[in-house]
């Protein structure tokens, strides 16, 4: 057996054995690229990987081919031309080794992060048994991203590779990004789509943000100037991994620059009583992951908190977070999932992540992908007037009209006088308005809506999307 021969051989055993990122000491690819990937369609293709410091690499693609020369550190990068949907295809890349990556689809790409309610999964959430049955998508691909905290950003993830959906893999994808992604592989004619799950259970917003992000928001100035503390250890060495930069540098920087369409977030229960703070470490996550991608306008859909009793904790709380949540919206490119119809207030993981993901996808098809979705939001507060001891809410997206969703007189609104005191409130349909009246109010001034973790309210469009909490007027 001659030397080339016997280097293929051990080459053959070592990719079937260790995977073919591990097949050459010195040589690996980036973490996102493996058999069955996904990669964003319309965009530049961004590959990359590392090898001996000097080696030159040859990617081919589809007919497309790109050269590169591993720098001082062994980093290389190539850039590919965009591509339309389609594949499968296969990615051979020739440097010190040369490896095949097979089964690669061109799609739509999103990142699903968050905390625990974007980590849950399929095998959790409604009808498990039905909806692993069903899963025969072969063009939805997800990748689960391994929970590393760091204390600076990582190359490489120890990340299992990216799946195809059926039945015998479905079960632990994140289910709201699975619902989601197959509302839109529908809506879109069969496009592929693929979810990167990176997520964490518990996690607050602070470790998920780099820190660009903390950098452009004024309001978290002192974060940004202490960013070489974070993330924090204990004594024993140990990565906080909730304190600031920890998850993005475990978690995050490992797939930058690959190209996506946007991001899914659904998480804040950790941060629960901050009120309008949350929207500023908001902003500071949508700006540093956009800066990170290079993509000004990259689309941020998030899903508004679902209604809980948070133990001991003042229930005005959780409306605090929602009101950060809707404020969110006037950042241009995002869109809110609103779920107070689909919660238990017993159960802070409910198990409904079905109408989650298809909210979310109603924000993409309508908004990222221009189709022609008539509603995509349930009602959202617009303006308010005085009238006659009244108050009179007028609300966007109403659709064919507003309605009570169990059919009852609309609940969980109040109004308030000069003496902020809030009062119960009788509300009333009129058009695409609410009406608000309180026998003990005889001049309000304010109006608030589901303004309590435990609301679960009735007001909805006719469509079925509920409107959102909020409040307005007064001090």
């Amino acid at each position: 057996m001659n030397h080339r021969v016997l280097a293929s051989f051990v080459l053959a055993i070592a990719t079937a054995i260790f995977g073919q990122n591990s097949v050459q000491a010195g040589f690996e690819l980036a973490p996102i690229i493996s058999d069955h990937m996904v990669i964003q369609r319309s965009k530049p293709i961004v590959l990359w990987g590392w090898d001996a410091p000097g080696q030159q690499v040859n990617v081919t693609l589809d007919g497309s081919n790109a050269r590169a020369t591993a720098d001082a550190q062994g980093r290389w990068q190539v850039t590919l031309p965009a591509m339309p949907a389609g594949g499968p295809y296969e990615i051979v890349i020739s440097g010190s080794v040369t490896v095949t990556v097979k089964d690669v689809l061109i799609g739509e790409v999103w990142l699903c992060s968050g905390q625990s309610n974007m980590e849950w999964t399929v095998a959790l959430s409604d009808n498990p048994q039905e909806e692993i049955a069903a899963a025969n998508y072969p063009l939805i691909r997800h990748i689960k991203v391994p929970h590393i905290p760091a204390d600076k950003p990582q190359r490489n993830v120890a990340a299992g590779g990216w799946t195809v959906c059926s039945p015998a893999t479905v079960a632990n994808y994140t289910a709201v990004g699975y619902f989601f992604a197959r509302k839109l592989h529908k809506d879109l004619e069969g496009v592929p789509i693929g979810l990167i799950g990176s997520n964490w259970g518990g996690t607050r917003i602070e470790p998920w943000t780099p820190p660009v992000g903390f950098q452009s928001v004024p309001a978290l100035k002192e974060i940004a100037d202490n960013l070489a503390k974070f993330p924090t250890k204990n004594e024993k060495g140990e990565i906080n991994f909730q304190t600031p930069l920890a998850l993005y540098n475990g978690m995050i920087a490992p797939f930058v620059p690959f190209a996506i369409r946007g991001a899914l977030w659904y998480q804040g229960e950790s941060n629960n009583g901050e009120g309008m703070l949350y929207f500023e470490k908001k902003k500071a996550l949508i700006e540093g992951w956009r800066k990170l991608w290079n993509d000004p306008n990259m689309p941020f859909l998030f899903v508004q908190l679902a209604p809980f009793i948070y133990g001991n904790s003042n229930p005005e709380n959780l409306a605090g977070i929602w009101e950060a949540q809707a404020k969110t919206m006037e950042i241009p490119n995002t869109g809110m999932a609103v779920t107070v119809d689909i919660g238990n207030i017993k159960d802070i993981h409910p198990k409904n992540k079905q109408d989650v993901g298809k909210r979310l996808a109603l924000w993409a098809l309508a908004k990222t992908y221009g189709k022609p979705v008539a509603v995509y939001s349930g009602p959202l507060y617009k303006s308010h007037a005085v009238e006659n001891g009244a108050v009179r809410v007028k609300f966007d997206h109403v659709g064919a009209g507003l309605v009570s969703r169990d059919g009852q007189p609309l609940t969980w609104w109040e109004v308030a006088g000069e003496d902020g005191a809030f009062k119960k409130a009788e509300a009333t349909i009129d058009g695409d308005s609410v009406v608000v009246k309180s026998a003990e109010v005889a001049a309000p001034v304010a109006v608030r809506y589901a303004w309590n973790q435990s609301a679960e309210p009735n007001l909805s469009n006719k469509d079925g999307l509920p409107a959102s909490p909020f409040r307005a007027g007064g001090k």
